[in-house]
């Protein structure tokens, strides 16, 4: 067999793969890269060289500075002043408004960035204002198809085709000059969306919707019995604590009050130090005569707000918060004794209260002070409270089941958290260097990544679970295709039957046979996966024709997003299937007049701007 024929049947074999879906499509990505190889038409380093591509790694970064803005609760603070603006009666500008903003996000960090960030925020709204899930989960992804077309950084896509716009010698695109196209194509799938997605979207809510943890603070405050009597007092310069150890306050002799913690004033932590210093705080529960007389006896400052506070402000902010965990059967801390304000071993958490069969134990039953402490049994559970990232670093514990991940209530219930100001600034600076075009697109978004790491946001573990390994082996593996079909001529061959097909209708009917090509495979496959293999031969037709590639790729960039048939299109459409309860026929639906929109763009508006 010639090359062009191994060609031939190694794609017809992959895309009838990725459709059926009965193999992961990162197995069905290396199996077509070892093919190319194992079949001789290429080495096994041009087989395996597309994870060395410049274009994977500023991919991978990219995921690294969506996860750092989640983690920091930027995506958290934006969901908020969505569901402020968005109002209880509008739906037009609840719709404009979620779609302005995951389209504003996409163009930042990509489509699955974005999508995933806001799901669980626009399920809340939902929820909130008992509207049907399935009218707005929709809008939302195909928003962000639209959205990718703002940025470089908004899709895959679009690095591979700048990418292929600079090996073709006819330059790479702009940071910004996909919104010349990214802006019509939003405003279009807005109006389309407003005008007739209430009538093209069913009507029903999913099955399993995403947990909300915006009230989690509060939940947990009321469940343990927290949500009054609980006083924060700043230690004084004259107070008796300042000099003295934490141990040494002992409340146990004073009726009706009890310490629950000493935290340190600058972390809001437990106190590391062996002596109390001015600024820490005290906190201390009980009635408020109590508190108050213990606060002049000891020279202790309320808060400047109020004497008294719900406790879920002081327990619950951006410096720290609170974790429920369960004691498992087997677990090393059976028979183990612990009271409320007791410090764990790590240093870092703070025991505030335990509870076993859902009621509070208490000094009646031999627990709850610290003379006598409560033995802990299997299926107890208890409350803890420390900075957010001690709770990241020792609630992995097998000794404990954590009822409620920290981190994923940080993201959804504290907006701008620690980190929040340093993750824009690293955010804007690498937009800069994409903008400016100062370094590679590579080498911006490694240094973004490295700055997150070097900040403190994340941690080099968190930078590995974040990276979407699927995307970047996908891009990786199928990468030699596209060499392979270049270097055998094949992107050629069928170049030619494209434009002897279109014959003479001239370069504006190669941008609609493109189009079909690039969209019918596109609703099969991933959209990156389709870009790959339609790349080669959009660039190969131009050249045939004698008419500028760049036109070609843009309008090849502006149908792979055109991913709106089916939920398997991509990640996002199948991420919402779930949450918003729907079945694979709803999504041609509205997909189909977007597609229409798409076609428009794609055909007649970019060669407007990039003129053959």
């Amino acid at each position: 067999m010639s090359p062009i024929a191994y060609i031939a049947a190694i794609v017809a074999l992959t895309v009838i793969l990725f459709v059926s879906n009965k193999l992961p499509v990162v197995l069905v990505a290396m199996m077509t890269a070892l093919a190319l190889w194992a079949s001789g038409v290429l080495t096994i380093e041009q087989a395996l060289g597309g994870f060395g591509d410049p274009a994977v790694i500023f991919i991978a970064s990219l995921f690294v500075i969506s996860a750092g803005l989640e983690i920091t609760g930027v995506t958290a603070w934006a969901g908020q002043l969505l569901i402020r603006g968005a109002g209880k009666e509008s739906r037009t500008r609840l719709l404009v408004l979620t779609m302005g903003l995951v389209a504003l996000l996409t163009a930042l960090i990509s489509v699955n960035g974005a999508v995933a960030a806001l799901l669980p925020v626009v399920v809340v709204i939902a929820v909130r204002l008992k509207r049907f899930s399935s009218q707005l989960l929709m809008p939302l992804v195909f928003a962000a198809h639209a959205g990718s077309k703002l940025a470089l950084t908004g899709s895959p896509v679009n690095v591979l085709v700048s990418d292929a716009g600079y090996d073709a010698g006819v330059g790479a695109f702009g940071f910004f000059e996909f919104g010349l196209v990214g802006l019509p194509l939003l405003a279009g799938t807005v109006a389309i969306i407003i005008l007739f997605g209430r009538h093209l979207l069913p009507e029903r809510n999913g099955a399993a919707m995403p947990a909300d943890f915006s009230r989690h603070a509060k939940t947990l405050v009321e469940q343990y019995g927290l949500e009054s009597g609980i006083h924060q007092m700043r230690v004084r310069a004259t107070s008796a604590y300042v000099g003295a150890p934490a141990s040494s306050i002992d409340l146990s002799g004073t009726a009706n009050l009890q310490l629950v913690a000493v935290q340190d004033g600058e972390t809001g932590g437990p106190l590391h130090r062996a002596d109390i210093a001015e600024g820490d705080y005290v906190l201390v529960r009980g009635d408020n005569d109590a508190v108050a007389r213990l606060a002049a006896d000891t020279h202790l400052a309320f808060r400047e707000k109020t004497g008294s506070s719900s406790g879920e402000d002081m327990l619950f902010n951006r410096r720290s918060g609170l974790a429920e965990v369960v004691i498992p059967p087997r677990s090393g801390l059976i028979g183990r004794k612990v009271f409320p304000g007791m410090v764990t071993e790590s240093g870092d958490l703070i025991v505030l209260a335990v509870q076993r069969g859902g009621n509070q134990i208490g000094d009646a039953e031999g627990g709850g002070g610290r003379s006598g402490g409560t033995t802990l049994q299997a299926g107890d559970t208890m409350l803890l409270q420390g900075t957010w990232k001690a709770l990241d670093v020792h609630l992995d514990d097998p000794d404990v089941l954590v009822v409620s991940s920290p981190e994923l209530v940080r993201r959804q219930a504290v907006p701008m958290g620690p980190g929040a100001w340093q993750a824009i600034v690293v955010l804007i600076a690498m937009v800069l260097l994409l903008a400016t075009g100062i370094v590679p697109p590579a080498v911006a978004g490694l240094l973004a990544a490295g700055a997150m790491i070097l900040a403190g946001i994340m941690t080099v573990e968190q930078t590995y679970r974040a990276i979407g390994w699927t995307t970047v082996i996908l891009v990786g593996a199928m990468m030699p295709l596209s060499t392979a079909m270049v270097e055998t001529g094949a992107a050629k061959l069928m170049a030619e039957q494209l434009v002897d097909l279109v014959g003479d209708a001239g370069p504006v009917a190669l941008l609609a046979g493109l189009f079909v090509m690039t969209a019918v495979l596109g609703q099969l496959i991933s959209n990156t996966a389709t870009a790959l293999i339609i790349i080669p031969i959009g660039v190969a037709a131009a050249t045939t024709m004698g008419v500028s590639p760049r036109p070609v790729l843009m309008s090849t960039s502006v149908a792979a997003a055109a991913a709106f048939l089916t939920p398997i299109a991509t990640p996002t459409n199948l991420m919402v299937m779930g949450p918003g309860g729907y079945a694979f026929s709803d999504y041609w639906k509205l997909g189909l007049p977007l597609l229409m929109w798409f076609f428009v763009v794609s055909v007649f508006v970019v060669p407007l701007i990039w003129r053959f």
